[in-house]
């Protein structure tokens, strides 16, 4: 399996639904209009058989750092640090959950991130959950923010650690 950029010409964003609007609908109508502007960039999962049919996808960009949501230990070791990763958006289509797809993009997505580490610093990962998943990204190892409890981080070094 491999992610691929979005691409409006090939992929059928109509047919996607993960059961949140909100989701569904950056798909359809904004993703390739944020990725046009370098806001975001958008990745899909295609469907091995039909590659125009999206099983999931994330979205991700660049997000301020506010260093008074996090641990005194982690304000003080970043104390210079203005910007983290942000994974904007992650969705799995409903036909296809259960089946570890989720698990897949998040560790495809944390990968990009790493790689894109190595060229322009950045200490955390960050990813806002929607209502009713942040256990998957306890789960998965990340830590909620102090004052906002469905905002998620993970530290760079732990990504690495993680992901060997």
């Amino acid at each position: 399996m491999i992610t691929v950029p979005l691409d409006k010409n090939k992929h059928d964003r109509k047919w996607f639904d993960c059961g949140v609007d909100p989701l569904n609908n950056y798909l359809k109508m904004m993703a390739q209009q944020q990725a046009t502007k370098d806001n975001t960039r958008t990745f899909v999962l295609e469907d091995q058989q039909q590659s125009e049919i999206i099983i999931a996808y994330y979205t991700l960009t660049m997000s301020t750092l506010n260093l008074n949501s996090l641990a005194q230990k982690l304000q003080k070791k970043h104390q210079n640090a203005q910007a983290a990763g942000l994974i904007a958006r992650l969705a799995v289509d409903k036909r296809y959950a259960k089946q570890g797809y989720g698990e897949w993009i998040l560790i495809d997505a944390l990968h990009k991130l790493l790689a894109a580490s190595d060229t322009v610093a950045f200490p955390l990962i960050i990813v806002d959950a929607k209502q009713g998943v942040g256990q998957f990204y306890k789960k998965m190892g990340f830590t909620p923010f102090l004052d906002e409890p469905n905002k998620f981080f993970m530290t760079l070094t732990d990504v690495r650690l993680s992901l060997g």
